[in-house]
């Protein structure tokens, strides 16, 4: 059962801050390299990423379903100086202005496969011309024991997300570890992640639109 905004003001509440209060060091290594303009964060929980992308000069609207974490979002933002939207809506159904935003980007929001499907699919339609479109969540290698849902359903490897972004040009799909505390000890946990644009180079295979790799290999993310 997919938990609604109830489940998560409760979280939230129960807790003083429920992550760590910086942003995800994927997203900053990708939107290091992007120039700015407008950035959209579907799932921004308590807005570490948010207010990062609005510090390094971005305009961004942050969207969650817990009214609890945009509030100490906002607060945050307030406290370091930068203005971003925050937008109260269950991701299963907002639908965001179309073409509007240079940065899409969504982490660790883990959907039953239909839903993620969908909920995709309107992530690509609010990319404006050359945008990008970052995904990362937990990968389904780590179903047993790093953090994050247990159901495989729920996880991501690459070539699931690549196959939900048809007409995308990939430029990147892989795996990448991390080590992380769990009770106590170190592990290695697996993150997906997807970047890819909407642009014009691209190329058809198995129904799906890929980037092509000029030195003639496979195309990233095709494997």
């Amino acid at each position: 059962m997919t938990k609604d905004s109830g489940h998560w003001d409760e979280r939230y509440a129960e807790a003083g801050r429920l992550w760590s209060g910086e942003p995800n060091t994927l997203l900053v290594d990708v939107a290091t390299g992007l120039p700015r303009g407008r950035a959209l964060e579907l799932g921004s929980g308590e807005g570490a990423d948010a207010i990062w992308l609005a510090e390094q000069g971005w305009q961004v609207t942050a969207v969650d379903i817990s009214g609890v974490a945009l509030d100490r979002a906002a607060e945050a933002a307030k406290t370091r100086g930068v203005s971003v939207r925050w937008v109260l809506a269950d991701l299963r159904e907002y639908a965001p202005p179309e073409r509007s935003f240079d940065l899409v980007a969504t982490l660790y929001l883990h959907l039953p496969p239909a839903q993620r499907r969908a909920f995709l699919a309107r992530a690509v339609t609010a990319l404006a011309p050359g945008g990008a479109l970052l995904v990362v969540g937990h990968d389904r290698s780590q179903a047993e024991e790093a953090p994050g849902p247990r159901d495989p359903d729920r996880l991501f490897t690459p070539e699931l997300i690549v196959a939900d972004l048809p007409g995308l040009v990939v430029a990147r799909a892989e795996r990448i570890a991390r080590k992380i505390a769990v009770d106590g000890r170190e592990v290695v946990a697996v993150d997906t992640l997807v970047l890819a644009r909407r642009g014009p180079q691209t190329a058809e295979r198995d129904g799906r639109s890929v980037s092509i790799d000029p030195s003639g290999t496979a195309p990233r993310g095709a494997q």
